[in-house]
Order: structure tokens, then sequence, then C-alpha cells
């Protein structure tokens, strides 16, 4: 028995690898209307969407330099405010310096006044002390004396009436 080969139908020609193209009217229509689509929507919405991209990327590239440009001068400024700084805690320490040296002048002044006041208080304490030491003792001499005159007088006899 030998087995006759089948006819190739097109469903049975498209599983076995081989395909069929069948042009006609429809495809010229849907290529005219594809073109005439392309030529009336490129002015009225390719255009403007492409216009409206080109308008974004220029306000971003724009804000992107404004951005730099700030960004820049904030650290100019940031710098700036950074010297500025320096120099007035340099001027604070250096007032603050200034008057450490006249604070310890004064308290030295101070000081030595009031050294020199207990040193004189002191002096006039000592004058005192033995002009009074000076003066009792001659109280205390001519007391002896008057004493002395009366132990005598008493011994004696003399001051017994």
């Amino acid at each position: 028995m030998s087995v006759a080969p089948l006819p190739l139908t097109p469903p049975l020609l498209a599983l076995s690898g081989g395909v069929t193209l069948d042009f006609d009217n429809t495809l010229g229509i849907q290529i005219v209307i594809f073109v005439l689509l392309m030529f009336l929507l490129e002015p009225l919405l390719f255009r403007p969407v492409l216009r409206v991209f080109a308008l974004r990327e220029d306000r971003t590239e724009g804000a992107k330099a404004q951005a730099r440009e700030l960004d820049e001068r904030a650290g100019e400024i940031y710098q700036r405010y950074q010297r500025e700084l320096e120099r007035v805690n340099r001027v604070a320490a250096e007032e603050r310096d200034r008057v450490r040296a006249e604070t310890s002048k004064l308290e030295a002044e101070i000081l030595r006044e009031a050294r020199a006041s207990v040193a004189k208080v002191v002096d006039d304490g000592r004058k005192q002390i033995t002009t009074e030491m000076t003066r009792i003792r001659f109280d205390l001499g001519r007391e002896s004396e008057r004493l002395s005159h009366d132990i005598v007088d008493r011994v004696v006899g003399r001051g017994a009436n």
C-alpha cells in the first residue's frame, strides 16, 4: 500500500511552515489612512507634544542651572559667614584679653592699695601701742615711786599719824 500525499490546504500549509499572504485593496486603504493620519496628526498632535516636551526640558535645565547658581551663591555666603564669624571671634578674644589685662592691673592696684592701707593701720597700731606702753610705764614708774615713798614713810613712821 502506498500513501498518497495530502493536498496542502491553507490551514495545513500554515502548519507546515509556509505562510500565504493575500494582498487586497484593504491594505492599500490602510496605508493611505496611515499616511493621511501622519500628515494630519503631525501639526495637530506631534508638534505640540514635542514642543511641550522641549519646553519641559528647557524648564528642567533652567531650574537645574538656577539651582546650581543658588547653590554656588549659598556656598559663597556661607564662606563669607565663616570668615566674619572667625573675625568676630578673633576680635572678641582680643577684647577679652584686653579686659583681662585691665582687670589684672586693677586687681593689682587694689591689692597694692589694700596692702598699703593695712601696713599703715598696722604701723599706726604699733605706734599707738608703743605710746600707750610708754605712758603706762611712765604712770607705773610714778605710781611705784609714790608707793615706795608711802612704804618708806610708813616704815619710818611718819605716815602712821
